[in-house]
């Protein structure tokens, strides 16, 4: 089964901080290294990184064409596959434009949190959903401490958190790991 119309945002803005202040957080190298991997494992059509810093998106175009076009694509071939699938937006309503013109209709959004919100929804019923529909959809992770109220409210969809024992501060690498593979584990094989 195809998941080719599904793509990920990592999303630095609008975030919040430690404080609860609406922020802008910092593009890290290795979130781009790690979440173009799980996308081209997982065969998801796009990675969105949206940041409104010029000054970041510039440092992760540098790195990109590192191993897309420089000396790292000799020396990892098969990392420049992967971030081959990293595209650069502004804002989130950008990132939605340019997938929903590249798909051929309005992607639906599924925010992530840490926390439960009412209304969200279980792993099983997206994945199915995901499986059934061939709409586009931007499933959005957030950096610092989780995607702003608005984001998350104005989402089409919630998922549940990732619950474990009592602990609840996975870094994003890890979060889209595991709710990648419990959306697309079973579309993949």
């Amino acid at each position: 089964m195809e998941s080719d119309h599904i793509a990920i945002a990592l999303v630095h803005y609008p975030v919040y901080d430690r404080e609860g202040r609406e922020v802008a957080t910092a593009l890290t190298t290795i979130d781009l290294h790690d979440l173009s991997r799980i996308a081209r494992t997982y065969g998801l059509g796009a990675f969105f990184v949206i940041t409104p810093l010029r000054s970041q998106r510039e440092l992760g175009e540098r790195m990109i064409r590192h191993w897309i076009e420089g000396r790292g694509r000799e020396y990892n071939p098969t990392r420049g596959e992967a971030l081959k699938l990293v595209r650069f937006a502004d804002t989130l309503e950008g990132a939605r434009e340019e997938w929903g013109s590249e798909r051929g209709g309005v992607p639906k959004t599924i925010a992530t949190s840490a926390k439960r919100w009412r209304g969200s929804v279980g792993y099983e019923v997206m994945a199915e959903r995901l499986r059934d529909e061939r709409a586009p959809f931007l499933l959005l992770f957030g950096t610092g401490w989780g995607l702003s109220a608005r984001v998350i409210e104005g989402a089409d969809f919630i998922l549940d958190p990732i619950e474990g024992k009592g602990y609840n501060h996975l870094s994003v690498r890890a979060a889209a790991a595991i709710i990648i593979d419990r959306l697309l584990g079973g579309m993949t094989r």
